[in-house]
C-alpha cells in the first residue's frame, strides 16, 4: 500500500508513488537532440506544471507520453510497472489523454462526431449520433459552454470553442492522467475560471493533470508541482508551485535573469504627422459596427477586450480577408477596396494572425519561402524565382530576428511556437511594410521570446511603421501601447492614453460592455 503526502497546493493528501515516471528520456531527430535525458513524475491527483522556453523540449515530451514519438533511450513507469507506449492507442488505453495546443479537430465533423472520433456510439454495429450528441451536450455543459451545439461543424466554431470540444474530448475518455498543453491560451478570464474549475473536479477524483502554460501567474493558481525543461533537459523538478518566485522560474527557464519588461515608452516620432491608417465607420453585420480610428507613423495602437468582443474580426476585415459591411479603410490616403487583401499589401499593410500555423504559415514550405512570400515579386528573374536570393533576403532577416536555428532550407513546420511567430514578422519586414496588424502576437510563446518580441514591435514603430495590436492579456496592451481601444460585444467602448488605464479599469469598461457606449468613455473621458 502505498502512503501519501500533503498536496502543495492545500488539496487532498496526494500518493508518495508517482502514477507516472520519466526517466532519461532520449529522442533523436535528424540533426536535433530534442530530448536530451529529461526526468518527469506525476502522481495521482496532482497538477504538475511543465515549464520551459520554446523549443525547450516540451511538446517533444508529451508527444512520447502520448505515443506519438517513441524514446530512443530512457523509461517510463506506469503505476511503477515498466511500459512501452507504443502508439497513440496504447497511451489511451492506459487512461492518458492529451490536449494539443495546436487542436486535432476534423473541421468537417460535428462536435459530438469530434468528441467520440475513434470511439462512436453504436449498438449491434449500428451508430447512435443521438446518444453521441446528448454525452456530447453533457460534457460541454460540465466545461461551462452548454451554448456549442453537438450538431454544430466544429469547423464552423470560434478558436475558443475548438479549445473546449478538444477538452470534452479528453473528458469522454476513462481518463487517468490528462495533458494540457496551452489550454487558457485562447480563453477569456470567465472561461479560463470554469477551466480551473474542471481541474479541481478531476483532481479531487484522483486524476492526474500535466499542466503546460506560458501564463506564469496561472501555475501559482492551479499548479501543485514544477518541472522545468531547458534545451531538451530537466534543470528543475518538484518545485512547490505556489511558493518558487517567478523570477525564480524565469532564471531556471533561460540561464539568465529576465523580466517581464516592455520597452520604454516614448512619444512616438509621427505624432503630430498625417495618419498612415484610417478606419471610418467600418462595419461587419454580426461581428462588429461602427468602429473608427487612425493611427500615424510609428503609434503602437492596442485593441484589448475579451475573446470573442470582435477585435480579430476588426484586423482581418482592415486586412482585407473579411468584406465590411460599411464603412472604410484608408492608407496613406489611399482607399483600399473592401475584401481585396492583394490591394492591402500593395499599400504596405502585413497582417500576423492569431492562428499562425492555419492561416499565417505554409507548414510544409522551408522557412525562406515563408519569409519571402509577401515579396516574390522582387526575386523574379525573367518569369522564373531567384533561390539564392530568396535564401540570402530571407537569411539577413533570421539572423536579425536572432532565428533559432538559422536554417532557413528548414521546414517551418520544425520551429517552436516563438520562432514561428518570428517568421511572420520577418515577412513583413521584408515587405517593409507600412502598417503592421498584430493580432496575438506573444500567444504560445516563451517568456524569452515575448521580451524579443516586444523589443522588435518598438524598433518597428521607431522606423515609422503604424502598428496595431490585439492581446487578450490586457498588462501587454498597456505596456506596448502609445493608445488603447477598449472593444466590447462589437462596439469601441472607450480609447485613452495607455498611460491613462490600468488593468482593473480596461476590466471594468470590458465588463460594461454597450452600456459604456453611450457614456464618455466614448468620447474618450475614462476617468
Amino acid at each position: 500500500m502505498s502512503t501519501s503526502v500533503a498536496s502543495p497546493s492545500g488539496g487532498p493528501s496526494l500518493p508518495s508513488t508517482p502514477l507516472l515516471e520519466m526517466r532519461g528520456i532520449v529522442k533523436q531527430f535528424p540533426g536535433v537532440r530534442a530530448l536530451d535525458g529529461v526526468d518527469l513524475d506525476v502522481r495521482a491527483g496532482e497538477v504538475h506544471c511543465l515549464l520551459g522556453q520554446n523549443g525547450a523540449g516540451k511538446s517533444t515530451l508529451i508527444k512520447v507520453l502520448a505515443g506519438a514519438h517513441q524514446p530512443d533511450a530512457g523509461e517510463i513507469r506506469w503505476e511503477g510497472e515498466p511500459v512501452t507506449l507504443g502508439d497513440p492507442q496504447v497511451a489511451m488505453a492506459r487512461g492518458i489523454a492529451t490536449i494539443y495546443q495546436e487542436l486535432d479537430l476534423v473541421a468537417g465533423l460535428t462536435v459530438a462526431d469530434n468528441v467520440f472520433l475513434g470511439r462512436e456510439r453504436s449498438r449491434l454495429g449500428i451508430t447512435r449520433p443521438a446518444a453521441a450528441n446528448r454525452a456530447a451536450g453533457e460534457l460541454l455543459a460540465r466545461l461551462g459552454h452548454p451554448e456549442i451545439r453537438p450538431t454544430a461543424e466544429v469547423g464552423s466554431l470560434s478558436a475558443a470553442a475548438q479549445q473546449m470540444v478538444s477538452m470534452a474530448r479528453a473528458l469522454s475518455q476513462d481518463v487517468r492522467l490528462i495533458v494540457m498543453d496551452e489550454p487558457s491560451a485562447v480563453l477569456d478570464g470567465e472561461e479560463v475560471d470554469h477551466l480551473f474549475q474542471v481541474v479541481r473536479e478531476l483532481t479531487a477524483q484522483g486524476v492526474a493533470v500535466v499542466y503546460i502554460s506560458h501564463r506564469l501567474e496561472e501555475i501559482r493558481e492551479v499548479g501543485d508541482r514544477i518541472t522545468v525543461l531547458k534545451d531538451g533537459r530537466t534543470v528543475a523538478t518538484g518545485l512547490p508551485a505556489r511558493e518558487t518566485s517567478t523570477a525564480e522560474v524565469i532564471t531556471l527557464m533561460t540561464g539568465r535573469t529576465i523580466e517581464y519588461v516592455f520597452p520604454e515608452r516614448r512619444e512616438f516620432p509621427g505624432r503630430t504627422a498625417e495618419p498612415v491608417l484610417e478606419v471610418r465607420d467600418l462595419s461587419l453585420l454580426g461581428r462588429f459596427s461602427d468602429v473608427s480610428f487612425a493611427v500615424r507613423p510609428g503609434e503602437v495602437l492596442g485593441l484589448a477586450g475579451l475573446v470573442g468582443s470582435g477585435r480579430s474580426e476588426i484586423l482581418e476585415t482592415v486586412y482585407g480577408a473579411r468584406r465590411a459591411t460599411t464603412g472604410t479603410v484608408q492608407v496613406t490616403g489611399r482607399r483600399l477596396r473592401p475584401g481585396d487583401v492583394a490591394a492591402a499589401v500593395d499599400a504596405g499593410v502585413g497582417l500576423a494572425p492569431e492562428e499562425r500555423k492555419s492561416q499565417g504559415l505554409l507548414l510544409g514550405e522551408p522557412i525562406y519561402r515563408n519569409i519571402t512570400l509577401a515579396s516574390l515579386a522582387r526575386f523574379a528573374r525573367g518569369g522564373y524565382l531567384s533561390g539564392g536570393a530568396e535564401k540570402q533576403a530571407a537569411r539577413e532577416q533570421a539572423e536579425a530576428l536572432d532565428l533559432r536555428p538559422v536554417d532557413v532550407d528548414r521546414e517551418v513546420r520544425t520551429l517552436s511556437g516563438g520562432n514561428q511567430q518570428k517568421v511572420v514578422l520577418a515577412r513583413w519586414l521584408l515587405r517593409d511594410c507600412t502598417v503592421l496588424l498584430l493580432d496575438e502576437p506573444t500567444r504560445g510563446v516563451d517568456v524569452g521570446a515575448r521580451s524579443e518580441i516586444y523589443a522588435l514591435i518598438r524598433a518597428l514603430a521607431d522606423r515609422g511603421v503604424a502598428v496595431v495590436v490585439v492581446s487578450s492579456e490586457i498588462p501587454e496592451v498597456l505596456g506596448l501601447a502609445d493608445h488603447v481601444l477598449v472593444v466590447a460585444d462589437g462596439a469601441v467602448v472607450a480609447r485613452a492614453p495607455a498611460g491613462e488605464l490600468d488593468e482593473h479599469r480596461v476590466l471594468d469598461l470590458v465588463m460594461e460592455g454597450a452600456a459604456a457606449t453611450d457614456g464618455a468613455a466614448r468620447e474618450g473621458d475614462v476617468a
